[in-house]
Formats: structure tokens, sequence, C-alpha cells
């Protein structure tokens, strides 16, 4: 009953951030636009007038995922409680399967233990950790941990490279341990997991009615290493809550594909589709992957519970993320080995992505220059500056808890987030140049993950 009381709490402040952002921008259905005796064409000009008219246009384009956190924000609970584990922690097995190149040992060693230490805290023992890596890291193995070293001269049939030659590998038939009934969770190196994941993950196996599902992921409930960087990240979280869970827990399908981590899959399925799509599926393999699965007719769903994680280590290593999730995905839509169909919403994200480094000039050109436009016009382009910074907002509200931090720093946090979104846009953006002026296409530039030599401030 509270989890719900405080849903529609959620869900209050959801309308009244659209309230003030309508306000604000003049377009409530009922207000009179003051703008309507303005000829833009002659005061402005009639390039700089169409410029402008152009700009707020393309700034709808996001609109389909925007309806998308809309709904997602709408039908389900954003507070639910933690899930209850609906089976016997002995279940399994369970391969929490993590890919690395091995840059970063000591890291992997550390959240290793960390991960093995919650299973046994939660009673699960048959379960096993594997580390698959390009360069060895000395692992201490035991039952329940195995280090795999991908061979140097290893080589899929289609050439897959990085991560996805990594991830292949591991399902080679004499590599494996998995029979196809056996399930896998996929974490990054940084992946942290959680009680109520772990209750999550076996929940979602036990109900049997889907081979693929993925949960949220949150970046400020450990230590935070870039405050800049987290705070950007507060929309993918947000974005979980919303577009994540509409698209896998009610219409079960990928539509603007998943993360790379938190992926919980059959290990038979996943077998069947494979990561070997050659070099235009090994930059954003996940994508690549998640987008085969539902072509292949395979169900997905969405996963209880949350897991941690941390964001980029700098702002350049931010920027980078992104341009690499630009050049994946826009591989990803341009390949022949998936119809188009399957590809409308990630056509959608790339679309966006490219037009935001102009359309982020709405944000300086609408109060310095306004025009007259149409009231749907208006009402749109407030309702997805509206939803967007709600969902910054909700990502601050699920990652910052007040019997954590206090009420006064969650606030603050709070708000703080409305500020970071103007430079939130500025960052994509110029990933998004970037991605668009470079020559290479394949490249998979691997984020700064040694906390040794950073400051990491505990929250």
């Amino acid at each position: 009953m509270y989890s719900r009381l405080k849903h529609y709490l959620t869900v209050v402040l959801l309308f009244v951030i659209l309230f003030v952002v309508f306000s604000a921008s003049g377009a409530l259905p009922f207000a009179t636009d003051p703008l309507e005796a303005i000829d833009p064409y002659t005061k402005y000009g009639t390039i700089p007038t169409l410029f402008m008219y152009v700009l707020r246009i393309l700034a709808l384009v996001p609109l389909p995922i925007t309806l998308s956190n809309f709904i997602g924000i709408l039908v389900g609970n954003t507070h639910p409680d933690p899930p209850k584990l609906m089976m016997s922690p002995l279940f399994g097995p369970i391969c929490f399967r993590v890919v690395t190149r091995g840059t970063y040992p000591d890291l992997v060693k550390r959240n290793v233990q960390r991960n093995v230490e919650l299973c046994s805290k939660v009673g699960l023992t048959n379960y096993i950790i594997e580390v698959v890596t390009d360069r060895p890291i000395s692992l201490d193995e035991s039952i329940n941990v195995r280090e795999l070293v991908v061979p140097s001269m290893y080589k899929t049939s289609r050439g897959a490279l990085y991560k996805a030659r990594a991830l292949q590998y591991s399902l080679e038939d004499d590599v494996t341990v998995l029979n196809d009934s056996d399930w896998v969770v996929h974490l990054d190196e940084e992946t942290l997991l959680t009680e109520s994941s772990l209750a999550g993950v076996l929940n979602f196996i036990r109900s049997g009615q889907y081979e693929f599902g993925q949960g949220v992921i949150t970046y400020a409930s450990d230590s935070i290493v870039n405050w800049v960087t987290t705070l950007a990240d507060l929309l993918r979280v947000g974005a979980d809550y919303g577009t994540l869970r509409f698209t896998l827990g009610v219409l079960h399908k990928p539509v603007f594909s998943w993360k790379g981590s938190f992926i919980v899959a059959n290990a038979g399925a996943e077998k069947k589709v494979s990561f070997d799509f050659g070099p235009e599926g090994s930059i954003a393999e996940d994508c690549f992957f998640a987008l085969t699965a539902w072509k292949e007719g395979y169900k997905f769903g969405y996963v209880e519970g949350e897991m941690w994680e941390k964001s980029t280590f700098s702002v350049m290593d931010y920027i980078r993320q992104r341009k690499r999730w630009v050049q994946g995905i826009s591989l990803t839509l341009l390949s022949n080995q998936i119809p188009f169909r399957y590809k409308l919403g990630i056509s959608v994200m790339i679309l966006s992505w490219v037009v935001m480094p102009v359309t982020s000039l709405n944000f300086i050109l609408i109060p310095l220059f306004p025009i007259p436009v149409h009231p749907l016009l208006d009402l749109l382009f407030a309702f997805t500056s509206g939803v967007v910074v709600f969902l910054f907002i909700l990502g601050a509200i699920k990652s910052f808890s007040i019997r954590r931090h206090g009420a006064l720093k969650c606030m603050v946090l709070c708000v703080l987030t409305i500020f970071i979104a103007p430079l939130t846009m500025v960052l994509e953006s110029i990933g998004v140049v970037l991605a668009a002026i470079s020559r290479r296409s394949y490249e998979f530039h691997l984020v700064r993950k040694d906390l040794e030599t950073v400051l990491t401030i505990p929250v």
C-alpha cells in the first residue's frame, strides 16, 4: 500500500512538472498566445525564421521514446517493494558472466568477491561467477568462480570483435559448462549484485515465461567517482523505470534496444542467437543481440530489483562512451542481417541523436527569439521537455534515498538534475559529432576504471 502511495505521488509530480513546463512555455490549451501578433519573417528575416521552425519540428523526433517513457511511468509502480524470493535459492545452476579485457584485474577481483559474499548471504549455492577475459587476471578460482581466458588466436566464423568475440568464445561447445536449460546473468566489470536483483532474477527464471530479461541499474547507490557524469546518468535510471519497463514488461520486445549488463538469458536461447554477427555487430553487441533475438521470435520480460554500477570516471569517457553507442547502434541500423521492422525503435534513437546538436539550440533561441507556432507543436515540445526533466528527477529520487542522505541533500540533488540536463545534452551532442567525423567505425573505446588512481567519494 505504501509503495503504491509513493507511486501515485510520483505520478502527481510528473503532471505537476508538465503543468509547470506547459505554463512556462505558454503551451496550455486554454492559454492565449502573446506571439500571435508577431510576424517573425519581418522581425528576424526569412532564413533565420525558417531555420527556427525547422528546429522546433526536429525537436519532436524523440516523441516516440518520450511517449514510451510516459506510458511506462503510468502503468508500472515506480516504487515497487523489494521482490520477495518465490523459489529456493538452491535453484540453479546460474552463471553470472563478466566479460573483461583484463585491463583492471583488481577491480574485477574486488567485485567478484563482493558478489560471492552476497550470494552466500542470501543462501545461493548452485551458481558460478565466470570471468571471460582477454588477459589472465589470476582470479582465486573455486567451485563458484571460474576464469576463462580467450585464446589470442581465437576467431569466430564471421569475425566478431571485442566483447562480442569473448562472449561467443564462452558459448563454444568445448568451452561452456552450461546446459541449454541453465541461465546466464550478464554483468559488466563494475556491476554489483544486490539482494533485490538476486530475488528478481530467481523469480524471473521461475516464471518460465521469457527467454531474456533485464532490470534497473542505478549509478549512485555505491560510491561516486564523478558527480557530473553520475548526475547525467540519472536520466538512464529514470528511463529504466519508463521505457525499459514498458517495452520489456508490457510489449515484451526490445523496441528501443537494451543495456549491456543486468541481462538475464536462457543459456540455450542465447547460444542459438549467438554473438557472432561480424564487425558490424561488435560495437553495440547488446543492441545487435537483442534485435536478432526479437527477430528469431524470443520473448523478453522485465526483471524486478536493481543492480549497481558506476558512471564513467571522467567527462571525456562519458563522451567517448556515447560516441561508441552512436556508432554501434548506427551499424546495427544499417545492417542487412536484421529486417527494418525490428529497427524502427533504434532508427528513432539514431535520428534523435543526429538532430540533438542542432535542436539543443532551441533552449537558447526560444527565449531570445520567440516565434508563433501551432498550439499542438508547442504542446508536444513542452511535453517532451517536461518528461525529460521528470526522468532526471525520478532518477535522483531512485538513486538518493532520504534515509541515507537526508531530505535537504536529496532536494538539492533533485534540483541539480534540472540544471545538469542542458549540460547532458551538450555532452551527448559532442559524442554525436565525434561519431560522425570519426573515420574508425569499428573502434571500441575502453573507459577508465582504475579506482586506485581516482578519488572516490562515498555517498
